[in-house]
């Protein structure tokens, strides 16, 4: 079962992306939205109300998927690119398949929750932006200039996301080059001293990699 909730949500919140709609402001911080998301899983579950066929059927093809990715994996007479070209071909015809399983009303529901987790986090994300302006002592322009950056780095790595051009090994190589360029951004915004005061942060908070 815990298979299936895995896999149906992956329709509808994109696991191979980070689904990182937004920037998290702090590693720390995703990791825990992650950890609700997951306790909200079995509710949105149940919600769907998949039927016994359907649980069947996604077991099935969960394990047909499973057994192509090995059967490609021990594949030594093809190229990498090749390997990776054939394991997007087979995400996205599983991922097709999977929908097909799912009723209407059901895929319609899907939508809805992905909907509310984005103005959910949208939120959160605000939420954070100010923390971050207190703690930081950050001024005005500082902070119109981290908000543009989130949200330019947001259109970016939605872009990526949405290219069906790439595989996913493409995908994460984007958005780890993405967040090397947020980085560096950060640097020509704040100031060295609060740049310390975030390092020091960041140790406080368990020495978690920080993103803003």
């Amino acid at each position: 079962m815990k298979k299936i909730i895995v896999s149906v949500f992956a329709i509808a919140f994109g696991v191979a992306a980070v689904q990182a709609q937004e920037i998290p402001e702090r590693k720390h911080d995703d990791m825990h939205h992650h950890s609700d998301y997951k306790k909200h899983d079995g509710k949105e579950m149940a919600d769907l109300n998949l039927t016994e066929d359907q649980k069947a059927k996604f077991k099935t093809l969960n394990e047909e998927q499973h057994k192509k990715m090995a059967d490609l994996k021990k594949q030594d007479n093809i190229t990498v690119k090749e390997s990776r070209e054939k394991m997007e071909t087979l995400r996205k015809d599983h991922h097709t398949k999977m929908q097909a399983i799912l009723t209407p009303d059901q895929r319609n529901l899907i939508e809805k929750k992905k909907e509310e987790r984005k103005v959910k986090m949208a939120e959160m994300n605000k939420a954070r932006g100010e923390r971050m302006k207190k703690e930081l002592n950050l001024t005005d322009a500082q902070s119109a200039k981290l908000d543009a950056s989130r949200k330019k780095m947001g259109e970016k790595m939605k872009s990526i996301r949405d290219d069906k051009s790439l595989t996913e090994e493409q995908k994460k190589e984007k958005n780890k080059e993405l967040k090397m360029q947020q980085k560096e951004s950060l640097k020509s915004i704040l100031t060295e001293e609060q740049l310390k005061k975030l390092e020091e942060n960041k140790k406080h908070r368990g020495g978690k990699k920080t993103s803003v």
